[in-house]
């Protein structure tokens, strides 16, 4: 006989627990599943951890550059167990607080166990069965493996597995030149591998514009990272060394020999296995489930929420599906994913901030639009600190005057960005930060700076 709840919830990750908490204290009766580690990718595998980890390489290379501000520090080594044990303790802090809030939230029962749509309202956790009108699917993704000749006969990595690495390797392969494989590439060489990073396309994270790309790859190159583009035809292979990566078809060159490899080539969401043919929720050919821009899928009652819906693939986007969903059914408040804007930010060091569209996307639209630009070099902050890579970009609507996009890659430039972010959500004309009063001396106030200095894209 089966369980009747009011809502069931399949997944804890960043949309999932919060969901749960407010159904519950809206009175409902509140089912929520997890088959393996609280808090899903962002605590377990995801922001967290790697964020961690990224703080204690920034530590190494500080204490590299100490002479540079006047300080002795002696020799530098890094000791990766406990590299691993501080990245290890806060992941395990979050992922025990999200359980214990499940556990002691009143109307809600949490359920172990993997879960599989048996029909539209009945899903199934092991021997358990459990209905509801109301479900909500939060199972997240996870990395794809591709299809790489001789991949079956060497060991990899991915994001995932990488978290298990207490040990420095001597040289770390990477395939993949996006934000994953860029961060964990100048990490690990922070921290004293050998790095080679190995990308398909012409350019490093091909999302961003050409000037952003290649900031970003001289930044990685002058810290001796090795980076291979418009590999076309990669392939690996046992090596007396580890494994050598081909990175060529057509033509000869040298074979890239390392001891260990990191796939790091994107994401897919983990709906293979939910049954979802027995609710007939309808997915995309990658296996996104489709949604509308309120979340719901095409089976009444049936939500996605998170990486799974393809729309985001960021914590701060899955938590907003989370506030979609609660809004429209306890507040009776229409809130829609096409409200919400593109924001993100790729934590290599120094950090990119991301906000709106980019200028490719700008000129693509043939709209008319004014830019303006400065490099680090020319912000007080940045040269303070002794950290003037990179510069920032904003793009107007010469029309409407209205904010349509920003890169700040620099330092501080995650959190500068969200200056520029607020700006855009109130709809407000650039001149509204333009003759804002920023504090001195901060990154953020040479934003109305450049505002000043605008010119014709």
């Amino acid at each position: 006989m089966a369980d009747s709840f009011d809502a069931i919830i399949i997944g804890t990750g960043q949309a999932g627990p919060s969901l749960a908490v407010r159904l519950a204290g809206a009175g409902m009766k509140v089912a929520i599943v997890e088959r393996k580690l609280f808090g899903g990718t962002c605590v377990n595998t995801g922001c967290i951890p790697t964020k961690a980890m990224v703080a204690s390489a920034y530590a190494a290379h500080m204490a590299r550059r100490a002479a540079d501000f006047g300080v002795e520090s002696g020799a530098v080594t890094v000791d990766m167990k406990r590299v691993k044990a501080r990245k290890d303790a806060i992941s395990a802090k979050s992922r025990t607080g999200v359980e214990s809030m499940l556990r002691s939230t009143p109307n809600v029962t949490v359920c172990q166990g993997s879960a599989r749509f048996e029909s539209a309202r009945e899903v199934g956790v092991g021997a358990a069965r459990l209905t509801a009108d109301r479900i909500f699917i939060n199972v997240g993704g996870r990395a794809v493996i591709p299809d790489l000749p001789g991949l079956a006969d060497v060991n990899h990595l991915t994001n995932s597995s990488m978290m298990a690495v207490d040990f420095l390797p001597r040289h770390l392969v990477i395939v993949g030149g996006s934000y994953i494989g860029l961060e964990f590439g100048q990490m690990f060489r922070r921290f004293g591998s050998e790095v080679t990073i190995v990308e398909m396309g012409p350019r490093l994270i091909q999302r961003e514009d050409e000037d952003v790309s290649a900031a970003i790859r001289e930044i990685l190159k002058a810290e001796g990272i090795r980076i291979h583009l418009d590999a076309k035809c990669i392939s690996v292979s046992k090596h007396a060394s580890g494994i050598s990566v081909g990175v060529s078809c057509s033509e000869i060159l040298p074979e890239i020999v390392g001891s260990h490899l990191l796939l790091a080539v994107g994401r897919r969401p983990n709906t293979d296995d939910l049954g979802l043919e027995n609710a007939g929720v309808a997915v995309d050919q990658r296996g996104y489930i489709a949604v509308d821009d309120a979340l719901a899928t095409n089976v009444p009652g049936i939500w996605a929420l998170g990486d799974c819906n393809g729309h985001g693939g960021f914590t701060h986007t899955s938590y907003n599906d989370y506030e979609i969903a609660a809004a429209n059914l306890l507040d009776h408040d229409p809130r829609r994913i096409s409200d919400r804007i593109t924001a993100y930010s790729l934590y290599i060091d120094p950090p990119l901030g991301r906000a709106g569209m980019t200028e490719s996307e700008v000129r693509k639209l043939g709209r008319r639009a004014l830019i303006g630009t400065r490099a680090m070099t020319r912000v007080g902050r940045a040269v303070e600190k002794g950290e003037t890579q990179g510069f920032m970009k904003i793009l107007v609507d010469a029309e409407s005057r209205e904010i349509l996009g920003a890169s700040i890659l620099g330092t501080g430039g995650d959190e500068a960005i969200h200056c520029v972010l607020d700006t855009m959500y109130a709809k407000a004309p650039y001149t509204v930060m333009q003759r804002a009063v920023h504090i001195h001396p901060t990154v953020s106030e040479l934003i109305p700076t450049m505002l000043g200095e605008l010119k014709p894209l």
